[in-house]
């Protein structure tokens, strides 16, 4: 689950992790407000309008500006708010924006990268901080990777002051604000933790001419399997940001990711959905999305993700590939016998079935009167919908 920008420094408040002032807003009206507001809540006249949508590299797509003096902030507002804003992490449809953040200037005096995430090679959170902040940092890793330091906090002790210490130091920053950055640290580590974190990014964390660190921006993610913990996080998600599919494969416990591609994949259990579209990507073909059904799957599950394959106008083809363990394959074959009688069926459709109760599955599928293709084994299957679909 992903949040905004606003959010997340609303949620770094709750640890004391110093933000500047700022105040969101929905419409163009709470926007001009909000400039009054952080106007006379700082006495500065410089205000930086930030487009929120759920993408990196706003400020390279316009998404982000400075301005000195109310006309020149009420400007920007109106050319940000409602624009369709194309980032390098949108793709080029791009995101309209329907939120804003009005915020302090501040006077900046370096700024740093900061992340912190899981390094799935040492199986530890993992601090990366550069000196290169305000960049996306996949290109200092490609261009210049020395400059990214790391810092693995050791299950159980959390984050040391040594490390504060020593990172603080390598992004050269002065004794008396590594010691400021230390106290940051902590707090910040803590958020990552309590708050199930699946990443947390500041880019760019700033110092300031008086010596403090802030963070000027804010990108978190959380781990869905940690959001039952977390119960007051559901207000947060914004779903006009997400994919419809996914937010409806979410109302049926679903695994769905959509994608590209053509060939639409129900699949039981995440590393056979990952080898099925493997695949089908070996005889040439593009899958259209991931999907795990799950090893627990009910009719109805069925029903609803074959439903949510066909609603998608890019698919040309549909591959079910079952190995049946605890997901008997009459179960699916019941499932997708009842959807295709409710959707229709106007694309290819490919089964491959085996495992438990497989017999049972392949008679009900043909005993159905389906125009379905049967296939030997994974690999046939794929072949088979990969030409049905070309």
């Amino acid at each position: 689950m992903k949040i905004h920008e606003y959010q997340g420094k609303e949620l770094f408040r709750r640890y004391e992790v110093p933000v500047p002032f700022g105040v969101p807003a929905m419409t163009v009206d709470e926007a001009i407000k909000a400039v009054d507001t952080v106007m006379s809540k700082t006495g500065g006249e410089v205000v930086v309008v930030k487009a929120q949508i759920h993408a990196g590299g706003r400020g390279m797509g316009g998404g982000v500006k400075v301005c000195k003096g109310k006309a020149a902030a009420l400007e920007a507002i109106k050319a940000i708010y409602g624009m369709q804003l194309v980032t390098h992490q949108t793709g080029p449809e791009g995101k309209q924006v329907q939120r804003l953040l009005i915020e302090q200037g501040l006077d900046i005096k370096h700024e740093y990268y900061l992340g912190i995430t899981l390094d799935r090679d040492t199986g530890r959170v993992t601090v990366m901080a550069s000196t290169e902040g305000g960049m996306e940092i996949e290109e200092v890793a490609a261009k210049s990777p020395e400059k990214i330091l790391k810092e693995a906090i050791v299950p159980g002790m959390g984050w040391q002051d040594y490390q504060g210490r020593r990172l603080g130091f390598a992004l050269g920053l002065d004794a008396k604000q590594v010691g400021v950055f230390n106290t940051f640290m902590h707090k910040l580590c803590k958020c990552y933790e309590d708050m199930d974190c699946s990443l947390l990014e500041i880019n760019p964390l700033i110092t300031t001419g008086d010596g403090r660190v802030l963070a000027l921006d804010a990108k978190i993610n959380f781990d869905d399997n940690g959001l039952y913990r977390h119960k007051e996080l559901e207000e947060w998600r914004d779903l006009s940001e997400e994919d419809p599919s996914e937010i409806e494969a979410s109302k049926y416990d679903l695994s769905f990711i959509n994608l590209d591609g053509t060939i639409g994949c129900m699949v039981n259990g995440a590393g056979l959905a990952m080898s099925t579209m493997d695949i089908i990507k070996h005889y040439g073909g593009s899958p259209a999305n991931f999907l795990d059904v799950g090893g627990g799957a009910t009719a109805e599950k069925v029903t609803a993700a074959f439903k949510i394959i066909t609603s998608d106008a890019n698919v040309k083809g549909i591959f079910v590939n079952i190995f049946g363990g605890i997901m008997k394959c009459d179960t699916i074959a019941n499932g997708v016998v009842t959807a295709v009688k409710e959707v229709g069926l106007k694309v290819p459709l490919v089964v491959r079935l085996e495992g438990t109760n497989v017999e049972l599955g392949k008679k009900i599928i043909a005993d159905s009167g389906l125009n379905v293709q049967t296939c030997i084994d994974m690999a046939d299957g794929a072949k088979k919908i990969v030409e049905l679909t070309k």
